[in-house]
Order: structure tokens, then sequence, then C-alpha cells
């Protein structure tokens, strides 16, 4: 295993050291917990808080700011937060507006994260929270019931947290976010395995000449390996299933999200973004805003996935605003 770490054990928390110092203006954590809040605290707003194991940087804390999320909860790698840590999040950031909890569909942060909203609760804290599930490629996982949640999640902290900025009710929020899980899909691909520090070997091998479909970010199970093809039919697969759960049709617009697994130089992904754009504008569909690069990644899985946003005139708005996180900038 060749790492630039100090101590597998000690992974996750120098890592957060180094965020912090990294971006001192926007971020801070909490002392004693796995916790980044925004470093100044809003008033008078609906906080978001989301989270996970580590190694999907720069999901989630790379999130954490104006106009997207207000805390981010890092469980060790690959492992679910637990709830006392989510709680001590909802704790920090809640300002008498309510919070909602953006969780991922995986077993371990669904159980944690609804914990956590139940001790908040019962301390008088409005919880609110919303699964995300924009993973087309399998139905049930090795970590989920029903569909997993990954890249497409960006697109829910993007826009629920524009409309908790701009002052709207938790009610509002939630529902706001429930119309973007509706409305995205993903699917993604790998050439190869990423290794999780302490266990110290990758989580799957390939074949030189063979790729995954459909896996999750945690390496589990895709649909099927198959022979490596080149860029443009990879792209083609991904979003003929996309295109088969997600109804979109001429002059519809939608938001892309073309997403770094770690590994995947930038050349490659702007070939794959090259093709999605002609094939979406092919059939008439208006790619209105692009993302290229790594947002929710796998430690150092080389591959990528395609998420696809179909907006409205709401969801197009609240995407356009402003943020200002270490990840995302947009004026």
């Amino acid at each position: 295993m060749k790492k630039i770490i100090n101590n597998t054990s000690q992974v996750v928390e120098e890592m957060l050291e180094g965020i912090v110092c990294a971006y001192p203006h926007a971020i801070k954590r909490l002392p004693g917990t796995q916790v980044l809040v925004r470093a100044n605290k809003p008033d008078h707003k609906v906080a978001l808080v989301s989270g996970g194991g580590s190694g999907h940087e720069p999901s989630h804390g790379g999130f954490v700011g104006t106009g997207m999320l207000d805390g981010a909860v890092a469980g060790a790698v690959f492992t679910s937060p637990t709830p006392d840590q989510v709680y001590e999040a909802i704790k920090a950031v809640d300002n008498g507006s309510g919070v909602l909890l953006i969780i991922k569909n995986y077993t371990g942060d669904v159980l944690n994260f609804e914990m956590a909203a139940d001790l908040a609760m019962m301390d008088g804290i409005e919880v609110e929270k919303i699964i995300v599930n924009d993973d087309v490629a399998v139905e049930n996982s090795t970590w989920t019931t029903g569909r997993r949640g990954i890249a497409g999640t960006l697109f829910v902290h993007k826009i629920a947290g524009a409309k908790a900025e701009a002052g709207a009710p938790l009610s509002e929020v939630k529902r706001v976010a429930e119309k973007v899980i509706a409305n995205v899909r993903s699917m993604g691909m790998a050439l190869s395995a990423c290794t999780v520090p302490e266990a110290g070997k990758p989580s799957f091998t390939l074949a030189d000449d063979e790729m995954e479909i459909g896996l999750g970010i945690h390496g589990e199970p895709g649909t099927h390996r198959e022979k490596i093809k080149e860029a443009d039919a990879i792209v083609s697969d991904l979003l003929d299933k996309i295109f088969l759960d997600l109804s979109l049709q001429a002059q519809d617009e939608v938001a892309v999200l073309v997403n770094g697994l770690g590994a995947t130089p930038l050349m490659e992904l702007y070939i794959a973004n090259r093709k999605v754009n002609e094939i979406l504008t092919s059939k008439g569909i208006i790619p209105v805003k692009t993302l290229v690069g790594n947002y929710m990644t796998s430690i150092e899985m080389a591959g990528f996935s395609i998420s696809l946003l179909k907006l409205d005139n709401e969801l197009k708005g609240l995407l356009e605003a402003p943020a200002n996180t270490p990840a995302l900038v947009q004026y």
C-alpha cells in the first residue's frame, strides 16, 4: 500500500485538521468531534447537515459554507458517523429555525442520522430528514435497501442550501430538496478499486482490460464487468440507463455533473463530458449548467459517474444562486 499518510488510525483526524488549516475563514471544527461547521454561524436560517464516511472528499466538509451546508459529519473511512457525532452537529448549527438532514441512502447512515434526529427533537430542536437515492445502477446493494445515494447528492446540497440561504422555512427547504431527489439520476463506472488505509489492500480487483459498471462509491458491486471500451461507448451506456429512469424530452433543461472518483485525470473527465453534451444536444435536451471534477470521490478509485438533474425555473434559479464553500464557489 502506497499512501501519503502518517498512521492509518489517524487519517480522518489529520485530514480534518488539514481542511480547517486551509479554510479557516469558511469552516471550523467542533472541539472533540469529527464535525465541521460554518466559521460564522448565520442567524435565523434553516440549517443543513450532511455527512457520511470519510474517503469521499471534498464531500462533505468541502461543501460547508454560504449557500450550501451548515455542518458536515465525518465518519471513519467508508463508515457512517455515529449518532452522537451527528447529534453534536445538529445542536451546533441550530439557531431556532430548524435543521434539515441530508442523508445518502446507506443503511448505516440512515439509522444513525435518524437516531440523532430523535435525540435532537427530544431537546426541542425541529428536525426534518430527506434521503438521496440517485443511483440507477441497482435497486438493492450490499449496504442499502433501495437505490444508493451517490454524486447527485451535490445538487441537493446546492439547491436546498440556496433555498435556506434565502430565508425559506424548514418545510419549503425540505420540499425543494425532495424535488431535487425526484429529478436527479446518476450512474458510475470504475477501472480500478481503492484501498481503505486500515485494510491495506484494494477492495476488489479488475483485470487490466476490465471495467466495472454501476458500482457504488464504496466499491460495492455494480451491475456487471466487461471489457474496457472507448470513452464514448462508456458514456453512452451510462446515459442509456439514466434515460430509462429519468423522463426527458426535447427542450428540457438539465444540470450535468461528470464526477471523478479520485484517480481519473481531468483530461479524461472532459473527454467524457464532451460525449455527454453531444448526446444531450442530439436529443434536444439543453445542458444549462455543467460541473466536471472531483466532487464525491472514492479515495483513489479510477472511474467516474454521470449525474443529470432535470430542471424547472425554480430549481434552475436556486442552482445558479451564489455559494462560497471550499469546494464550490459561484457568484
